[in-house]
């Protein structure tokens, strides 16, 4: 830490008792400019500059609902095409581009990332903060996902659109029975989209833990921001899957190396185990940001206190756990043991209970209060209706025997459409009304919600619950026509007619949207519902006037003043202390405040690098290596550039914030936000590695006696030890650096660059070695899935050499700049950070290639 603890200021007793009454002395005249000088949005185009999180995440929800719109509308052409038997309209290689286009947009462009906006626009608000702690990152997350959703999307219209279904099973996704980029087109476009998902999962995680209102504990943390927290960490152990999925997969089609190709030792069943990984998790992590919407809405319609409130956040807890363990619930019909099927039928059972403590509570809730019958509240008790009669169905297709008689039939469709869109459009729908009234001057029409209501609700039942019946029929899924004489005809016609009605709800919200928005922080509708909690305070592009304290879960009920309190600066921090942009930073448990954080201003690194990202990957699309590799390290370049300020080190002497708290404008160590970010960047690596450990075993287990395979004889021991000892070096010289940098402070910092030099030649070095050691046995990687798997141990630590580089070099530049010192080294331990984990990595995999393949001999 840069500032001692008796420096950090802590209130007395009498401090305390007096933070219950709000300072009612009159702040200064210039105060207010100050503050709001700083905030102050950038204007013409410069607006794609801009980092603010009320204009990142009313940017994410548009694109997020433009997506929604473009992939309803590919849903209605194959409705209409599936209205009559034998239908000409549109052919089977089209048919199954829109298929694999509508259900990978609903999944991963419109699903996940419309709650990820929803979290990014409002958790400042709910958690009583100015901004969350890494807006330039979210803001790169919402460029990249722009111009990288809707170059996906226009695929289409050049016949490349992915065509191997949202799942792209292996082995019809591989370069024999895939030849064209159609499938390179998911596997890249849809890969490098992760990142921005990963992106706002990271901001959200560290948001949730360091950046709320004094006072907002444990206990008192609202819902919504509960259910973001298990929505990020889920992404951050989820998405890692679905990303070596697809680099396995995009390795394997483009230089041949055997990770799904049976013949030479692969198995295309491990595809499906790390797409189900991250698939049947992802339907939770739809779910769980929908719950903690209903949760917060229905109390604010019944205008009564959600009733178990601690079961809620268990059960959500609960939730996000179990579901991890329900991957093979989608690979019944694989041929897997019984003892497995068993144990996943159970948990997938399991799971219900979670469910069900959540719909006990918001009834109870409701039974406890006065329900209004408002637009939001229609589309929650709607969902109640839906995503129940979907778990009930869900729960049946868990049955390992009646799933062997549903699989692939349109039961399944069914089943799924009813959780998802019942589960996750409903409350989102139920949101954008909820919700609108914090963005705009007008608010959305409630009797034109009332249409959009009906319609959505009675066309999403006739839509989809015909399909349980022609499913039970026999009806399979994703064909593009069928025989009249197999009488679906009736039911699908009323199918279509369904999603007709849908589509027409979904033009009159966007019909409404547009004829009232007018976009405004100050002048907004405000608190039309009565809603008890903080993101109904009057705010402004810096948020409220002063951050408040909380002593309660509905503080608006509790303290019908304190939004006039807090615009009249009575709280925390009223002004500026640095001339900046600024927030709280506050302990995780208790909320208490420990240092004030400069919050980063507009910046066009993020909106330049989401172009040069989303060129660099749609560039290796189509094999054109070095364009590719030229906006590669451009993207890189303005991602450095957006950072280079960010480490400001202390700018001020600490200051009175108010409530008797002095603190400083600087700290590194733990303390730090973003040291808290790094942690969570490593939480995702260790994830993508521990599902390369799965695949190494997975594949091993599958090839007992073919690992290696015969005529290849394992490295002598020796070559791993000189690599461990590299790595060990390596990180040494790191941790040397940090005791150098701690002794040198601003003096000559020579030792200091001369390790940071050092340290990656070792690093690289050891990966050198190590796969050096490999190659001089004659294993090469396209042989057998043995060697593809050790080459690819051996590329992942080579990634991390090169990005550790990349870093030192950094580090280095700072150094010469006289950006780095004792206090100011933010910028060096989160490198230091990184570079201990990868060390840690390249010895685990150094004893798995070494070790294992001879325990089993």
């Amino acid at each position: 830490m840069t500032v001692a603890d008796d420096q950090r200021h802590k209130p007395t007793a009498e401090q305390k008792r007096k933070r219950t009454y709000p300072n009612t002395v009159p702040r200064p005249e210039d105060e207010l400019p100050k503050l709001r000088e700083p905030w102050v949005p950038p204007q013409g185009w410069r607006i794609f500059s801009a980092v603010n999180n009320t204009y990142v995440g009313l940017a994410y929800i548009a694109v997020g609902l433009i997506i929604f719109v473009l992939a309803g509308v590919l849903a209605v052409l194959m409705r209409t095409q599936l209205a009559v038997p034998e239908n000409t309209l549109i052919g089977h290689t089209l048919y199954n581009q829109l298929f694999t286009m509508h259900g990978t947009m609903m999944m991963f462009l419109f699903a996940v990332p419309i709650v990820e906006a929803f979290g990014i626009l409002l958790l400042p608000n709910i958690l009583g903060t100015r901004e969350l702690p890494f807006p330039r990152l979210s803001a790169y997350a919402l460029w990249i996902y722009t111009f990288g959703g809707l170059a996906f999307f226009f695929s289409l219209f050049f016949g490349i659109a992915p065509d191997g279904g949202w799942f792209m099973y292996t082995p019809l996704t591989d370069s024999r029975f895939s030849p064209g980029v159609n499938a390179d087109i998911w596997l890249l476009g849809i890969g490098f989209i992760e990142i921005a998902a990963i992106a706002g999962a990271v901001e959200i995680i560290v948001g949730f833990a360091k950046t709320r209102a004094p006072g907002m504990s444990i206990d008192k943390i609202p819902i919504f921001a509960w259910a973001m927290l298990i929505f990020a960490l889920m992404i951050v152990f989820a998405f890692p899957a679905l990303i070596l999925g697809t680099v396995l997969l995009e390795i394997e089609r483009a230089f041949g190396w055997p990770f799904f190709m049976a013949e030479k030792g692969g198995d295309p069943l491990l595809w499906q185990h790390l797409f189900w990984f991250f698939g049947h998790p992802e339907v939770y992590i739809i779910f769980i940001p929908a719950a903690g919407i209903v949760s917060m809405i229905i109390p604010a319609m019944a205008q009564t206190p959600l009733v178990g409130h601690r079961l809620v956040i268990l059960a959500l807890i609960a939730m996000g756990v179990l579901s991890f363990g329900l991957w093979v619930h989608h690979m019944y019909a694989t041929g897997l043991p019984q003892l497995s099927l068993g144990f996943f039928s159970g948990a997938s059972m399991s799971v219900a209970i979670a469910s069900g403590i959540q719909v006990f509570a918001w009834i109870a809730t409701i039974a406890s209060g006065r329900l209004r019958a408002t637009t939001p509240a229609l589309f929650v008790v709607a969902f109640l209706i839906v995503f129940t009669i979907g778990g009930v169905t869900g729960v049946m297709v868990a049955s390992v025997p009646f799933d062997w008689q549903v699989h692939d039939t349109y039961f399944v469709v069914a089943h799924f459409h009813y959780v998802l869109v019942g589960g996750m459009v409903l409350p989102v729908l139920a949101a954008i009304y909820y919700w609108y009234p914090t963005v705009s001057r007008k608010p959305l029409s409630e009797r034109v919600g009332k249409w959009v209501f009906w319609l959505f609700v009675i066309g999403l039942n006739v839509a989809f619950f015909p399909m349980h019946i022609t499913g039970l029929m026999g009806m399979p899924r994703r064909v593009y026509t069928y025989l009249a004489v197999m009488e679906w005809d009736l039911l699908n016609m009323i199918s279509t007619i369904g999603a007709y009605m849908m589509a027409t709800a979904i033009a009159l919200l966007i019909f409404d949207i547009l004829r009232n928005f007018q976009f405004s922080f100050s002048e907004n509708v405000g608190n039309i519902w009565n809603a008890g909690t903080l993101e109904w305070m009057r705010t402004y592009t810096y948020g409220t006037r002063s951050i408040p304290e909380v002593d309660s879960r509905y503080p608006l009920w509790s303290r019908p003043k304190l939004s006039d309190e807090t615009d009249e600066g009575r709280y925390y921090l009223p002004g500026t202390l640095t001339g900046k942009r600024e927030a709280l930073i506050t302990g995780p448990i208790d909320a208490r405040p420990v240092y004030v954080m400069v919050v980063p201003g507009p910046h066009w690194g993020p909106f330049l690098a989401g172009i040069a990202t989303t060129l660099f990957f749609y560039l290796l699309t189509f094999k054109l290596i070095m364009p590719a590799i030229f906006f590669g390290i451009v993207a890189l370049g303005f991602v450095l550039w957006w950072i280079w300020d960010l480490d400001h080190g202390p700018l001020r002497d600490p200051a009175h914030v108010g409530g008797g708290y002095v603190l400083p404008v600087y700290m590194s160590g733990s303390a730090n936000h973003s040291w808290w970010g790094t942690v969570s960047l490593i939480l995702v690596a260790g994830a993508f590695f521990a599902c390369l450990v799965f695949s190494y075993f997975f594949l091993w287990l599958v090839n007992p006696n073919a690992w290696p395979p015969a005529g290849i004889s394992l490295p002598s021991l020796v070559w791993p030890a000189a690599a461990a000892a590299l790595y060990l070096a390596s990180s040494g010289a790191i941790h040397l650096g940090s005791r150098t940098l701690r002794l040198a402070g601003n003096s000559n910092q020579w030792h200091l660059r001369l390790l940071l030099v050092l340290a990656p030649v070792l690093f690289i070095a050891a990966v050198g070695v190590q796969g050096w050691a490999e190659w001089q046995t004659g294993l090469r990687p396209t042989d057998h899935s043995y060697g593809a798997m050790v080459y690819l141990f051996a590329a992942v630590q080579g990634f991390y050499a090169c990005l550790l580089l990349v870093m030192a070099g950094f580090t280095v530049a700072r150094s010469l700049a006289g950006k780095l010192n004792s206090v100011r080294r933010v910028t060096f331990d989160n490198t230091m950070l990184l570079w201990h984990y990868a060390a840690v990595q390249g010895l685990v995999a150094l004893v798995i290639l070494s070790l294992f393949p001879r325990g089993l001999g």
